[in-house]
């Protein structure tokens, strides 16, 4: 079968961190061959390999997922759809005549956790394509049940192995030589199965240790035609039955292109050197290096990583090893693919994040990858936002904006429902919330009302559970938005989006008053992020406050401004007036008004916000001055500092006159 093989020049250069040296695989180019079909096939030489070796570089149409031409492939053979119906409705009829048996009884189906277990051992015997509707299914609680949502994470995709001789021969078939021409060494039995395919641990000639992936063999075939009988149940459900709302078809295509690309190893060495070119950079995250030239599309050989499963706590710990430390790690990456550059790892389970031996956190299988536009990322932060402030009609605004609800949703009975799924956290910070606990609360109401849940939202919830999974085993009281919590501050703060700017303005601001401890507990947050720059926050919020966008924060942070100047001026005045009345042995009540609590109030916030300021990281009185006197013939600093004198004599000037009239 024909395949696209990228060529050396064209594939992105991943530097190596650790000593700079390129991942680039290089194939020296000896001619290119026309062949009778059509396509072309470039000799080649690679320098670990002995023999010229023939690559395909024509992309097959088969190797990106296309139901219109599947449901024409399967319409032209009856025989084999209708023997794969009866092998698949045996075990699922038996299941459901026990669902109807129950229903009679009056067994309440959603509640029943037995027959959620019987699903998903059901949905594992079904093979590859079924229990990947089951993994999907499991972040779906627009469709499924709490008690069967929590059933079916449980499931694996553990298989029995396939013979090596089937596998060699797909490396002889892919790589253009046999597994002993082309590895040094190879391990006689696969290390790992999984539905889509087994690894083996060898060695190149040139003596690196990697993981060689092998596809399962007629994976494509087996796949297909489940789902193409499943999106064909799907569109009949959606058309005959009312109670639901999402669009199973467009979840099952959605499926497919995920699966398809899953089975495409150089879709997920691609995967891989973004990954790496994105987050490799970041302190002790670790990205294996994809060797090009033994990976095609179904054999996949990258560095082997010498690492510890995060949940083998014992003996992460006997290495001296900090496992706590690599779950903050983990987290912090999350944070920036989900809510900075939108490239997300979907399948954060314990095989995939390892502990090195180095003491770093190490990534594997890019296989399952997803991404989040720009404004769902912007929004995903505003709904952080109102769920800290308690505004649950902005959070279901925010739902409707995510394309959770449609426009024309009645809001009215969903917010206050939002407001008792957050019941029990009233009087909490957002950071002690746990992930599962509101998700599992979330799910119950999305279930009940007309949500449906976008595919990469569910992929997020994935991904953060099962990261929460692994951290809560490692730490039970961690709390992974306690962890999070600094980034999203420091996002707050030096972000210029105009969403996040809004959002900012909706945190520091309520029925317009300024929240002085919100902004304290920002600058608390934002200074314990790894990245957090002291002199980039300075100057984008002086730059933000001097433009036309910050008008309304730097109007009302103006009042506050002058309202702390005149409460130190009221004190400075009231202390000097009493020592100078008890100097000349007036030492009755001092007439001179101190400032108000409120006045009070927000110089004491003012004088905290300056200490936290000093504590922060960055934080250099020296270069602060130079700043300081740069910023002073700023033209926007100018018009600030008009606006505060001209504010304040006019209020003192106000308060003169009335104890003018008063006397």
């Amino acid at each position: 079968m024909i395949v696209k093989t990228l060529p050396p020049s064209s594939r992105p250069i991943q530097e190596d961190s650790s000593n700079g040296t390129s991942r680039r695989g290089e194939l020296d180019v000896i001619d290119v061959v026309p062949e009778e079909n059509g396509t072309q096939s470039l000799v080649v030489r690679s320098p670990s390999l002995l023999a010229a070796q023939k690559i395909r570089t024509t992309a097959q149409p088969e190797t990106l997922y296309d139901p219109v031409s599947i449901a024409a492939h399967y319409q032209n053979r009856p025989l084999e759809v209708v023997r794969r119906i009866f092998a698949v409705l045996g075990p699922t009829l038996s299941f459901v005549f026990g669902l109807w048996s129950d229903g009679k009884r009056g067994i309440v189906v959603k509640n029943d956790r037995r027959r959620a277990t019987q699903l998903r051992v059901l949905l594992t015997q079904l093979g590859p394509a079924y229990i990947k509707i089951g993994q999907a299914l499991s972040t779906r609680p627009d469709l499924v049940p709490p008690v069967f949502l929590e059933e079916l994470t449980k499931l694996q995709d553990q298989l029995p192995p396939f013979p090596n001789e089937i596998a060699y021969q797909f490396i002889t078939e892919e790589l253009g030589a046999p597994p002993q021409e082309v590895y040094a060494e190879l391990s006689a039995q696969p290390i790992a199965a999984a539905s889509l395919g087994q690894v083996y641990k060898g060695k190149l000639k040139t003596g690196e240790e990697v993981a060689v992936k092998v596809q399962r063999a007629d994976l494509r075939e087996r796949i297909t035609i489940d789902l193409y009988i499943l999106r064909n149940l799907a569109a009949w459900v959606q058309k005959k039955v009312k109670r639901v709302k999402s669009d199973l078809v467009g979840i099952l295509d959605e499926l497919g292109d995920r699966i398809f690309e899953e089975m495409d190893y150089i879709h997920e060495g691609e995967n891989a050197e973004r990954f790496f070119e994105l987050y490799g950079h970041m302190k002790d995250v670790y990205v294996p290096k994809i060797y090009w030239e033994y990976t095609n599309r179904r054999v996949l050989t990258m560095e082997w990583i010498n690492g510890t499963k995060l949940t083998q706590t014992e003996e992460i710990k006997a290495q001296g090893i900090n496992a706590r430390y690599l779950i903050e790690v983990g987290v912090q990456c999350s944070l920036r693919q989900l809510l900075e550059h939108g490239f997300f790892h979907a399948d954060p389970h314990p095989g995939n994040l390892l502990a090195t031996t180095d003491g770093k956190l190490a990534y594997l299988d890019f296989g399952m990858m997803s991404e989040i536009k720009p404004l769902q990322r912007y929004g995903l932060i505003e709904a952080i936002v109102h769920v800290v402030n308690r505004d649950f009609e902005g959070l279901a605004k925010d739902y409707v904006k995510l394309d959770f609800l449609s426009p024309e949703t009645d809001l009215t009975p969903i917010i206050p429902a939002f407001a008792r799924v957050f019941a029990d956290a009233q009087g909490a910070s957002v950071a002690e919330l746990n992930i599962k606990s509101i998700t599992d609360e979330l799910s119950a109401l999305m279930y009940e009302y007309p949500f449906r849940v976008p595919p990469y939202y569910a992929l997020i919830i994935r991904s953060l559970v099962t990261l929460e999974g692994i951290a809560i085993f490692i730490d039970p009281n961690f709390k992974v938005l306690s962890e999070a919590y600094p980034y999203v501050s420091k996002r707050l703060l030096t972000d210029p989006a105009p969403q996040l700017r809004a959002s900012l303005q909706d945190l520091l601001f309520k029925d317009g008053r300024f929240r002085w401890n919100r902004l304290e507990n920002l600058l608390k947050n934002a200074r314990n992020s790894q990245d957090y720059d002291f002199n980039l926050v300075l100057n984008q919020g002086i730059e933000f406050l001097s433009s036309e966008r910050g008008a309304f924060i730097r109007d009302k942070l103006v009042d506050e401004s002058v309202n702390g100047l005149d409460a130190l001026g009221k004190n400075v005045l009231h202390n000097f007036t009493y020592l100078l009345r008890e100097r000349v042995g007036l030492t009755g009540v001092n007439k001179t008004p101190a400032a108000t609590v409120e006045q009070q109030q927000t110089l004491e916030h003012i004088k905290r916000i300056l200490g936290i300021l000093r504590e922060t990281q960055g934080f250099d009185p020296v270069k602060l001055a130079s700043q300081i006197a740069q910023l002073l013939v700023n033209p926007g600093v100018q018009r600030l500092g008009q606006q505060i004198a001209n504010r304040f004599t006019q209020k003192a000037v106000a308060r003169l006159i009335r104890q003018l009239l008063a006397s």
